[in-house]
């Protein structure tokens, strides 16, 4: 066991090591597109989600649940504050690109990702927070996206709602639940299976994630200048969503440094697997590129959020010290 705590450890001190390195293989094995790498995708998560859940409790996330106005601030943030930004760029940057513009629309106004509640474990942010907010949106997203797009594209667009819960619930839902559960009737006992074998395992999982994604977008990436021009936008797309979550967390009383990570990941991460799907869906390849590139760059920024998030912490002290 103490090997297992160890290795945990270890890696997750060198989670940009880990992402990256899923990310470089799946640019050099590109794989096709199945439903059974979407299944593998959804069972990966849903072990994740379980492992992480085994170091929270149920109490607490029926505590939030009953007092979810920070969860809520975290969606208020995702559904409005995040699109509007990303509709500022499209402008911006691309006037005469409709379908680029609403692909960066589509990016900034999906749901949040399932991995914030990984991130937010792996930072010891506050995982009932984390739990609330992803689950709140699984019911509120088929309702706003919808109405998003009718306003803001001029395009009514019907989304599955019993597939995209379908596949939430198997997700964060019910492997949350029972995660919880074992750890308040095990009385704690299950977080130590978390931090060893669990977590190692959780991570690994979770690198697998990325190499498949990575694996099956770059394929749709064809190298020229305006793709390295989308690059360039999309990196600060992105990491202006992460931004959005530190900006909102300047309204909460209690601005710990597990708070304010906890907002951070999840307003900054989302679920780009969806937003790919809506966007070919929907609209012509084009629409898909600006998400599609976010997928590349979503993880790796996570990895850096801590570091950035530190350092211009300590500098901040350090000035007012200096003062």
């Amino acid at each position: 066991m103490t090997n297992w705590l160890s290795l945990n450890a270890w890696l997750g001190k060198r989670m940009f090591l880990v992402v990256v390195t899923a990310l470089i293989g799946g640019i050099f094995f590109p794989l096709s597109d199945s439903s059974l790498l979407r299944q593998t995708t959804v069972l990966l998560f849903a072990y994740m989600t379980f492992v992480t859940a085994l170091s929270a409790s149920l109490r607490d996330f029926l505590q939030v649940l009953r007092h979810p106005w920070q969860p809520l601030w975290i969606l208020a943030l995702v559904h409005l504050a995040s699109p509007f930004t990303a509709w500022i760029v499209g402008h911006v940057f691309y006037p005469d690109e409709p379908l680029i513009r609403i692909g960066y629309l589509i990016g900034a106004s999906i749901p949040v990702g399932v991995t914030s509640i990984i991130w937010t474990a792996l930072v010891q942010g506050d995982l009932a927070v984390s739990l609330v907010a992803v689950t709140l949106d699984t019911f509120l997203v088929p309702l706003v996206l919808p109405a998003f797009f009718h306003f803001a594209i001029g395009e009514t667009i019907e989304i599955s709602y019993l597939k995209m819960v379908e596949d939430l619930l198997l997700m964060v839902t019910i492997p949350s639940l029972l995660g919880m559960l074992c750890n308040d009737l095990s009385k704690g006992r299950t977080a130590s299976f978390a931090k060893s074998v669990g977590g190692v395992t959780s991570k690994l999982s979770l690198s697998a994630v990325i190499f498949i994604n990575s694996a099956v977008v770059m394929p749709l990436l064809s190298w020229n200048a305006s793709t390295l021009k989308a690059l360039i936008i999309t990196l600060g797309v992105v990491s202006a969503s992460f931004f959005v979550g530190w900006l909102g967390s300047l309204a909460l009383k209690d601005r710990r440094e597990s708070t304010v990570l906890t907002m951070i990941y999840n307003v900054g991460i989302r679920n780009n697997a969806c937003g790919v799907v809506l966007a070919l869906s929907y609209f012509p390849p084009a629409a898909a590129i600006p998400i599609t590139m976010s997928i590349l760059y979503q993880q790796p920024v996570a990895t850096l959020v801590p570091y950035v998030y530190r350092f211009f912490k300590r500098l901040g002290n350090a000035t007012k010290n200096g003062n």
